[in-house]
């Protein structure tokens, strides 16, 4: 059973919207959210990364960032202005990337279910980005970005979803980047119905946004303790997610670059590494099945195929990434822990390859993989069995935006 409950959501005006939504936090350093917030106050970036408004080079997880980034939210909530509904609601989110399409439900799903594994995980969290956004919810006291969930389809769910599409959205727009986002309320009735009818999905999955959601667990743990009267109907034990059905999802491969070939020649690590891959010329840069990777080093893209069954491994040691990390990232590169690992760097496949060689070109690096994309059906299957994803394992997109929907409590 799956608490997914509606909310009274917090909204931008329709005319405002676009100004307002921002992409996630974590997918743009402080630079990047600096430029793309540039000449826009209301840019939902000001209270997600409120460090672009105060002096360079402070320590973002300085008090005076989380700080600033309450008062850029009340500012925000005045401004826009962002207004709350009166009653609560269930929302449709729908995401249009070219010809890719995927609409999920947007609502409060509960601290508890995430903590007793009824919404299953697949990743580590850090404790320095946990805190971070423990943090930063705490402050505001808001979930502006969702948590990105999954669940095995469910056809009334979907047909429901569907009809609900056919009325005009609240909000139509498109993205710098050309990702349309459109958003619907339902009504009071068609959200109590979705809602019932989460009570018999037996678990949801985390795609993406670990990190918010462990954060939102111990934001709700905290303000538990400090409520004398708590109990456990209030809006801190929920957070903001978009659930959407597993047919739909889109992950992209998260490709790998090392800046060195740990005091091998080109010649010395090729012929390591043919000891347990072929290595051919590859007119592609990118594998066309999982068990294949292309590599890219002076200047030439190479096919690599395993000269072993992988498909005979675990559920973890068989997936690709894995596969990458223990027969050549870790005994050929000296890449133990990719995790800290100074001398490895993870491109989104949305940077596409050519990232990959121009990384190489400048020098930045010195071998690049390209990757098969993890299938959804693996990520829920290592969360079924309770183990964890090897890092930066999946790259979703499109992406969720913050800011069209918040969380308040």
């Amino acid at each position: 059973m799956s608490i997914v409950l509606p909310f009274k959501g917090l909204l931008p005006p329709s005319d405002k919207v676009s100004r307002i939504a921002a992409v996630p936090y974590d997918v743009v350093n402080s630079d990047e959210a600096a430029k793309l917030a540039e000449n826009n106050t209301l840019s939902f970036l000001r209270v997600s990364r409120p460090e672009i408004e105060m002096e360079q080079g402070i320590d973002i997880h300085n008090d005076k960032v989380y700080e600033k980034a309450f008062e850029n939210f009340k500012r925000l909530c005045k401004e826009a202005p962002l207004m709350q509904d009166k009653e609560k609601h269930l929302y449709v989110y729908s995401l249009k990337m070219g010809s890719h399409v995927q609409t999920g439900i947007v609502a409060a799903v509960s601290v508890e279910d995430y903590d007793r594994d009824i919404i299953k995980k697949h990743e580590k969290t850090r404790k320095d980005k946990e805190d971070d956004r423990t943090k930063h919810i705490f402050m505001t006291r808001c979930h502006s970005g969702p948590v990105f969930l999954t669940y095995k389809d469910d056809t009334i769910i979907d047909e429901i979803v569907t009809s609900i599409m056919t009325s005009s959205p609240l909000f139509d727009i498109t993205a710098i980047d050309g990702i349309v986002h459109k958003l619907w309320r339902l009504s009071i009735e068609q959200s109590k119905k979705i809602s019932n009818l989460f009570d018999k999905v037996s678990c949801l999955y985390i795609a993406d946004g670990h990190h918010r959601a462990a954060s939102a667990s111990r934001v709700g743990g905290r303000c538990k303790s400090e409520n004398s009267k708590h109990t456990g109907n209030e809006d801190y034990n929920y957070f903001l997610a978009v659930i959407f059905p597993s047919s739909q999802l889109r992950i992209l491969p998260y490709n790998r670059v090392v800046k060195d070939l740990n005091g091998l020649s080109a010649d010395e690590f090729m012929k390591k590494v043919s000891a347990k891959f072929a290595i051919s010329p590859s007119k592609s840069p990118s594998p066309g099945k999982q068990g294949e990777f292309c590599m890219f080093i002076n200047g030439k893209w190479y096919g690599l195929k395993s000269l072993f069954d992988a498909s005979k491994l675990n559920v973890i040691d068989c997936l690709d990434v894995s596969v990458l990390q223990n027969f050549i990232l870790s005994p050929i590169l000296g890449i133990d822990d990719p995790r800290t690992s100074k001398r490895i760097d993870f491109v989104g496949g949305i940077r596409g390859t050519g990232e990959l060689e121009n990384l190489i070109k400048s020098g930045k690096a010195k071998v690049a993989f390209s990757m098969y994309p993890t299938t959804v059906c693996q990520m829920m299957d290592i969360a079924d069995a309770g183990e964890i994803m090897p890092p930066k394992s999946t790259w979703f997109e499109p992406k969720l935006r913050d800011g069209i929907v918040c969380h308040v409590f």
